[in-house]
């Protein structure tokens, strides 16, 4: 499979995450909302593996392929965490988000070529991109919970049971986005010789690190309640500048990461 079959998946999967998070919100419709939901999932899951069989290499070297990822990552993520913790909003959040990424990869592919640059031929490659794109698909989720949460705080006071979902998913995605960054820098002494070197890309992922890390010591010591949760939106700016705002940074253009040429 290549991606010139994409369209025949990602329309069916848009219009699946389309109904989901349409639907999600009549009490009489939520097991066809939650059905269309993993179809899509599914069908989208379909093209990964399609494409990765077809490339004969993994989907992830390019912008393009990573968003691919992301819309999957998203979808599934949404989809679990709803499951757990009832919030509507978080499927049909996490729905939409994955219907746009998948519409920016249809006029905006950037697809590139399909050959792999020796320092992605390890067996790093598929754990470190992986990892880090699950962790940006949880820490989207915690930031649209963190905007629901400054709404609550305007009108009716803060939701306690909503801290405890933002809190518990950014526990886990600092700890996948931790992760990554540890593997990249494991992998980085393989291929270059130096664990850390503060590239461009090194250097956001470590600001990025920072700021979740800023807001679970907040979160801790309940400092301004208010600032804390303005923290996960600015702390996911940046870890969209780090994805893939830093490719498009003049010093980033000689970047041992910018692999999407």
């Amino acid at each position: 499979m290549t991606w010139s079959e994409f369209l025949y998946f990602a329309i069916p999967s848009i219009i699946c995450w389309l109904g989901a998070a349409t639907l999600i919100y009549k009490n009489r419709a939520r097991r066809i909302s939650e059905t269309l939901m993993i179809l899509g999932i599914l069908i989208f899951a379909a093209f990964i593996v399609g494409l990765w069989i077809g490339q004969a290499r993994p989907p992830l070297r390019t912008i393009g392929e990573t968003r691919l990822w992301y819309s999957f990552f998203l979808a599934l993520i949404g989809y679990l965490t709803f499951r757990h913790w009832k919030y509507k909003w978080l499927l049909s959040f996490s729905a939409v988000v994955a219907c746009v990424f998948v519409c920016i990869n249809i006029f905006k592919p950037e697809i590139h070529s399909t050959n792999l640059m020796p320092a992605l031929q390890s067996y790093w490659f598929v754990p470190h991109v992986t990892v880090y794109i699950l962790s940006y698909s949880m820490l989207g989720a915690a930031t649209i919970a963190a905007c629901i949460q400054l709404n609550k705080m305007n009108k009716t006071g803060a939701d306690d049971r909503l801290y405890q979902f933002m809190d518990n998913i950014v526990y886990v995605g600092f700890g996948f986005l931790m992760l990554g960054l540890l593997m990249g820098a494991v992998w980085a002494k393989e291929a270059w010789g130096h664990y850390w070197s503060w590239d461009p890309k090194e250097t956001w992922a470590f600001v990025t690190c920072a700021a979740y890390l800023v807001y679970i010591h907040m979160r801790m010591q309940r400092i301004a309640p208010r600032f804390t949760v303005w923290v996960l939106p600015i702390a996911f700016i940046l870890l969209m500048i780090t994805w893939i705002g830093v490719n498009y940074l003049p010093a980033a253009q000689n970047s041992i990461h910018t692999y999407s040429n």
